[in-house]
């Protein structure tokens, strides 16, 4: 090889050197240095009955400022948090606050006051700060609710779901010294109630989690007690379970059969020993009692 070639081969490996190094300077030069936000992001989910509930806001402090009156105005709407707009998500058909609410993602508007908030969940979930932009047509539900006074100061805004039960959660905003909720309501029994009839009304061969499963919501929701136990029988003729048959006895000591409590709670304590829990021995052995002490036995 010359001494020419050499030396433009040479030239040539320099100059690709230093553009890829040019390269690399521009991109760093240009990524931005990342710090903790002023308003951190957070995302909740809860399942509320048979739905699914996403709730995604950012959440301010008070940084020894107050809150309602000042940094959130009275009577101005309100993007309910910092930085985006506050969004919630439903992944079925809900009620909130007596209104039917469709499944769907919205964005949660207040307008805070003093003796009373109006809530707003509407269409649009991108207005950010822009709140002077809002379209009352895109309402989904509008209602007001009472705020009430915080035994202790909160720094951070808050929002959680609360007071959960099998259909329904209160979803409570506390800032400062103050709170307010309101309450989702969820469709369990329609789709509870479909099922029980599909898999075990309607199917010749139910399989015992199902039959079970069919016993336990009839006892908790005060429906026919007789099919409940009748279900349950059967699950535990063939597969036994010390914590179905704990809810066996339960169905007798609700229908009054105080001495067929006895029986299923002993049988029930004696399952619950050889597997070594402990929690259902105990729950047996208060079952069992109170049946004795209710029937007299």
């Amino acid at each position: 090889m010359s001494t020419s070639t050499s030396l433009t081969l040479t030239s040539r490996s320099l100059g690709a050197t230093l553009l890829v190094s040019g390269l690399l300077l521009a991109s760093a030069a240009q990524a931005q240095i990342s710090t903790p936000a002023a308003s951190p992001k957070s995302t909740i989910q809860q399942r509320v009955g048979l739905t699914d509930i996403t709730l995604v806001y950012s959440r301010p402090n008070l940084r020894g400022r107050a809150a309602f009156g000042n940094l959130v105005p009275f009577s101005k709407r309100w993007r309910t948090g910092a930085n985006a707009t506050t969004s919630i998500k439903f992944s079925d058909d809900v009620t909130v606050e007596g209104k039917k609410v469709p499944a769907g993602e919205y964005g949660i508007y207040t307008i805070p006051g003093k003796t009373e908030w109006i809530v707003v969940l509407n269409k649009s979930t991108k207005m950010g700060a822009n709140v002077d932009g809002f379209k009352d047509d895109e309402d989904v539900a509008r209602f007001t609710i009472k705020p009430y006074k915080l035994a202790s100061k909160v720094e951070t805004f808050t929002m959680n779901f609360t007071d959960l039960t099998p259909a329904t959660a209160n979803l409570d905003m506390q800032w400062e010294l103050t709170g307010a909720k309101f309450k989702i309501a969820t469709d369990v029994e329609t789709k509870v109630m479909a099922q029980i009839d599909e898999k075990v009304i309607k199917n010749a061969s139910p399989s015992t989690g199902d039959m079970a499963a069919a016993a336990v919501y009839y006892l908790d929701n005060d429906k026919d007690l007789k099919q409940a136990l009748a279900w349950m029988q059967k699950a535990n003729a063939t597969d036994p379970k010390f914590w179905n048959v704990l809810t066996e006895a339960k169905i007798r000591m609700k229908m009054k059969d105080y001495k067929g409590t006895v029986t299923a709670a002993e049988q029930s304590k004696k399952l619950a020993l050889e597997a070594k829990n402990a929690d259902y021995v105990k729950m047996n052995e208060d079952l069992i009692m109170e049946a004795k002490k209710a029937g007299k036995l």
